[in-house]
C-alpha cells in the first residue's frame, strides 16, 4: 500500500483546468458567501475541487490548517445532505453550531447519536428528507444500525467524510475498531458515493492504512506542510513535583490572560493541578471523562468565551476545538504518541500568533505509560511500545525538534537551525561521529537489513540476548564493535543517522533499518558526520528524593547556571564554617535562589526553608552573588513570586510541632493529616530548616539503637552531599532504610544547622 500514499504527486492531486473552471465561480462565491473569507488557505481549493468533481480525496492537514472547510463547503454547494463521521459527540456539537453559525437557519447542519431522544431523532430525519439539512454529524456506531442504513439509503446523500480518519489505524493515536466497518456500512448506502478522508496527524504508515482500510478509489492526496512555524516546542526535565508545579504557575502568571491548555495523564491530576491554579489567583478547571457531560459541557464553553484562562484535561479535552489564541499548551506527562502531541500542541497558536509548547518529562512517564498498556492484548501492547519509543527519542534528541516531528511524518527539513525550538535555539556543542555511524551501517549490513534499532543497539554493545544467541549473531565480526560507549549514544547515533538519511525505517516491515543510497555511498567513503548529544534527562525523575535542580529557559524553570554557582558557593561557604553543604541551605533553597533571584536578605526568606534567623546567618554572600549575576546577565526578576499551595502549610506546620512536643507516633500524625510517612519527614524537615527544632529523640529511639544513631551523625559531620541515595550506598554495611536517614538528618539539622 506504501504506492497509494504517493498520489499526492502534483499530476495525480491536481484536478485538470477544464474540471476546475466548472466550479470556480461556485467555490469563489461560496467561501466569501458561506463563510466570509476572501481566500483560500493552503491547498484547500485543490482538495475542494477534487471532491465537487466526484474523486475520493484525502486530506491531510495540521490543526489550524483549515481542514473542516474542506467538507463544509462542498456540502452547502452540492445537492443533498453530506455524512460526516465524527468520533465525539463534544466534536459533533461544536462543529455543528460552528456551521450555524455561519448561516441563517439552524437546520442546515444536524448531529445524530445516542445523546439525541426519538422527539429529536425524529426533527432531525425530517430535516434531511426535506432537503434542509446539508451536513450532518454521526457517530460510526450510528451507521452500524439497520434502520439508519435503511433510512440514509433512501435519502439524497452528496458525500461521505470521514474526520479524524486516523481513527481507523491502529497505528494512530486515537484507534477505534469501529471506524473499521465504515467502507461496509458506506457501501451499503450507496457504494458510488465520494468518500473525503481528513486527518491532521498521519504517519506515512497511518496515511496507507487509512487509504487500504477506507477503501479510497485513486484518492487525489493533499498533504500540507507539517511545519507550524509560530509554535517553539521546549522539553523541561521533571525533577520534582513541587517543582514543577511551581514552574507551571510561574510561567503562567507570567502569561497573565493568555488561554492555555495542561494536558495530563490522570483525572486526580487534573484536579490537584486545577484547585493549585485557582489558589494562585489563575482562572481554571479541570476536564475529564469522570465529569458528566453537561458540566464537561460547561467548562468547555467557559474556557471558549474566557471566563476561563486555563483548562486542565485529560486527552478527553481539545479535539475539533475552534479557539484561535490559544497561547500555551503544556505537557504535564509524557504523551503516548508522537500524534498525540503534534495534535494536542497544535491547539496552540491557530490564528498563526504565538504559541508555546512546553512538556516537562521524566523516566517515570514511560513506566506509567508502559503500566497503562499492561493489560491488553499483545499486539496492541507492540504498537504501543514503538509509539512510546518514537516519543521518547523526540524528547531526548539534542537535534532540532521541529526537523524530528517533520522527519516522523515523513515530510523533509532541510533547515540546520528552526530558530523556535529549545535546542536550536540553546545548541548543544557537536562531536564527531563519522567511526561511529561506519559501524552502525556494518552492523545494518551484517544483519541483512532484517532487525530493528533496538536489536541492532544489542549488536554493537556486545549484548547477548535470547534473541540473538537464537540467530547465532555473537559469532559475527560485528557482535561488539561498538561497546565502547553506552546504549544513550548508540539510540542518539541512530536517530540522528535516521534524520540525515543515512539508514531508514521500513514502516511496512515492523521498523527494519535499512540502507539508503546516501548510506550506501557513506559507507564506501566516510565523510565527516558530527551529531549532538543530551544527557539533560540522565537521572531526571519526578519524586526523587535528592535530584538536583536541571536547566530552564523562556523563565519556566530553574536557572542553571546560577544553581550551579550557588552550590559552589555553599560548597565553599560549609568549608569554612566546617559544617555538611546541605545544613546552610537545602538543595529546594538553591532552586528557589535560582529561580526567584532574591537580591536582599528580606526576598531571601520567601524561599522555601530559609527563615530570618538562617538568612541572616548565611544569606549575605549568596545574595551578593545572585545581585551581581542579575546585574551582569541583564535578568528581570520574577517579582516577588510565591505560589499558594492549596493545602494550608501554616496549620499544617503548627499541627506537627505540637503533636511532635506530645510524643504522638509519627504514623498517627501523618494519618490524621492525610499524609504518607515520607511527605510527613519531608514537611518535618521543611519545618527544621526554616529554623524550628523538633525533638523527634523518641521517635528516632523506636527505630535507631544508639550506636547506629552516632554512626549516621557522624556520616553526616563529613558528607559534603545530601544526597540520601549516597548516604545509603557509603553505609551499606549498616542497611539503613530511606526514613532511618532521613529523620537522623532532620535532627542532625536541629543540633547543627540552627
Amino acid at each position: 500500500m506504501a504506492k497509494s500514499t504517493k498520489t499526492a504527486s502534483p499530476k495525480k492531486a491536481n484536478t485538470s483546468s477544464a474540471a476546475k473552471q466548472k466550479h470556480s465561480h461556485d467555490i469563489t462565491a461560496g467561501l466569501q458567501a458561506k463563510f466570509g473569507f476572501d481566500k483560500f488557505k493552503g491547498r484547500q481549493e485543490e482538495a475542494i475541487h477534487s471532491l465537487l468533481n466526484g474523486h475520493d480525496t484525502f486530506v491531510i492537514m495540521p490543526t489550524g490548517g483549515g481542514k473542516s472547510l474542506c467538507y463544509q463547503l462542498p456540502a452547502l454547494i452540492l445537492d443533498g445532505c453530506a455524512i460526516v463521521v465524527s468520533p465525539l459527540i463534544a466534536l459533533m456539537k461544536n462543529q455543528v453550531d460552528l456551521v450555524r453559525g455561519y448561516s441563517e437557519d439552524d437546520n442546515i447542519a444536524h448531529f445524530l447519536n445516542s445523546s439525541l431522544n426519538k422527539g429529536q431523532i425524529k426533527v432531525v430525519r425530517d430535516d434531511v428528507v426535506s432537503g434542509k439539512t446539508k451536513l450532518l454529524y454521526v457517530a460510526p456506531e450510528t451507521l452500524t444500525k439497520q434502520e439508519n442504513i435503511d433510512f440514509f439509503r433512501a435519502a439524497n446523500i452528496s458525500f461521505f467524510a470521514v474526520d479524524e480518519a486516523h481513527c481507523i489505524s491502529e497505528w494512530g493515536h486515537d484507534f477505534r475498531p469501529e471506524y473499521r466497518r465504515l467502507r461496509e456500512m458506506m457501501d451499503e448506502i450507496n457504494k458510488d458515493i465520494p468518500v473525503i478522508a481528513l486527518t491532521a496527524t498521519a504517519t506515512p504508515k497511518v496515511q496507507s492504512d487509512i487509504v487500504k482500510n477506507l477503501g479510497l478509489r485513486e484518492p487525489n492526496i493533499f498533504i500540507s506542510s507539517f511545519n507550524r512555524q509560530n509554535l517553539y516546542y521546549e522539553i523541561q526535565p521533571k525533577v520534582k513535583v513541587d517543582q514543577t508545579i511551581k514552574s507551571i504557575v510561574r510561567f503562567i502568571s507570567q502569561n497573565k490572560g493568555k488561554s492555555g491548555i495542561i494536558y495530563t495523564l490522570n483525572r486526580k491530576t487534573t484536579e490537584e493541578l486545577a484547585e493549585i491554579l485557582m489558589a494562585n489567583g489563575i482562572k481554571a478547571v479541570a476536564y475529564h471523562a469522570g465529569l458528566d457531560a453537561k458540566l464537561r459541557a460547561e467548562r468547555q464553553d467557559g474556557f471558549l468565551n474566557e471566563d476561563v484562562q486555563v483548562i486542565v484535561a485529560t486527552i478527553a479535552f481539545g479535539m475539533g476545538i475552534d479557539k484561535p489564541d490559544i497561547r500555551f499548551v503544556i505537557h504535564y506527562n509524557m504523551p503516548k504518541s508522537i500524534e498525540n502531541y503534534y495534535q494536542e500542541t497544535g491547539r496552540a497558536g491557530r490564528d498563526g500568533l504565538e504559541g508555546k509548547c512546553i512538556l516537562y518529562y521524566s523516566h517515570k512517564d514511560v513506566s506509567k505509560l508502559e503500566h497503562l498498556m499492561r493489560d491488553k492484548p499483545l499486539s496492541e501492547r507492540e504498537v504501543g511500545a514503538q509509539l512510546i519509543n518514537e516519543t521518547l527519542a523526540f524528547v531526548e534528541t539534542s537535534v532540532c525538534r521541529r526537523k524530528v516531528l517533520m522527519h516522523y511524518f515523513g515530510e523533509e527539513w532541510n533547515e540546520e537551525n528552526c530558530g523556535n525550538c529549545d535546542n536550536c535555539l540553546h545548541p548543544k556543542e557537536k562531536v564527531e561521529a563519522k567511526d561511529e555511524a561506519v559501524k552502525v551501517l556494518k552492523v545494518v549490513k551484517a544483519l541483512d537489513e532484517r532487525f530493528n534499532l533496538d536489536y541492532a543497539v544489542n549488536i554493537l554493545i556486545g549484548r547477548l540476548t535470547p534473541s540473538v544467541t537464537m540467530f547465532r549473531h555473537e559469532n559475527i565480526a560485528e557482535f561488539g564493535i561498538g561497546k565502547d560507549k553506552d546504549v544513550h549514544f548508540w539510540n542518539s547515533l541512530i536517530r540522528q543517522m535516521l534524520l540525515e538519511n543515512l539508514i531508514r525505517k521500513d514502516i511496512e516491515e515492523y521498523g527494519l533499518l535499512k540502507f539508503t543510497p546516501q548510506g550506501e555511498k557513506f559507507l564506501k567513503k566516510p565523510t565527516s558526520f558530527k551529531i549532538v548529544l543530551n544527557n539533560l534527562f540522565e537521572g531526571a525523575d519526578a519524586d526523587d528524593e535528592e535530584t538536583e535542580g536541571a536547566g530552564a529557559t523562556s523563565g519556566a524553570a530553574t536557572d542553571e547556571v546560577l544553581f550551579d554557582m550557588l552550590k559552589d558557593l555553599r560548597q565553599k561557604q560549609a568549608k569554612k564554617l566546617g559544617l555538611p553543604p546541605f545544613v546552610i541551605f537545602l538543595e529546594t533553597s538553591l532552586n528557589d535562589m535560582a529561580t526567584m533571584y532574591p537580591t536582599t536578605l528580606a526576598e531571601l526568606e520567601k524561599c522555601q526553608g530559609v527563615s530570618k534567623g538562617k538568612a541572616l546567618k548565611y544569606g549575605k554572600p549568596f545574595v551578593e552573588l545572585i545581585a551581581k549575576y542579575v546585574e551582569d546577565n541583564d535578568i528581570v526578576k520574577p517579582d516577588d513570586f510565591v505560589m499558594k499551595s492549596v493545602a494550608n502549610k501554616a496549620s499544617n506546620k503548627i499541627y506537627i510541632i505540637q503533636n511532635v512536643d506530645k510524643k504522638i507516633p509519627l504514623e498517627t500524625i501523618a494519618k490524621n493529616k492525610d499524609l504518607r510517612l515520607d511527605e510527613l519527614l519531608e514537611e518535618m524537615e521543611s519545618i527544621v530548616a526554616s529554623g524550628t527544632k523538633l525533638n523527634l529523640n523518641y521517635a528516632i529511639d523506636d527505630m535507631l539503637d544508639e550506636d547506629d544513631q552516632d554512626e549516621i551523625i557522624e556520616y553526616f559531620r563529613g558528607c559534603e552531599t545530601s544526597s540520601l541515595d549516597v548516604a545509603k550506598e557509603e553505609l551499606s554495611e549498616f542497611d539503613f532504610d530511606w526514613e532511618q536517614l532521613k529523620i537522623m538528618r532532620i535532627k542532625f539539622l536541629c543540633e547543627y544547622g540552627n
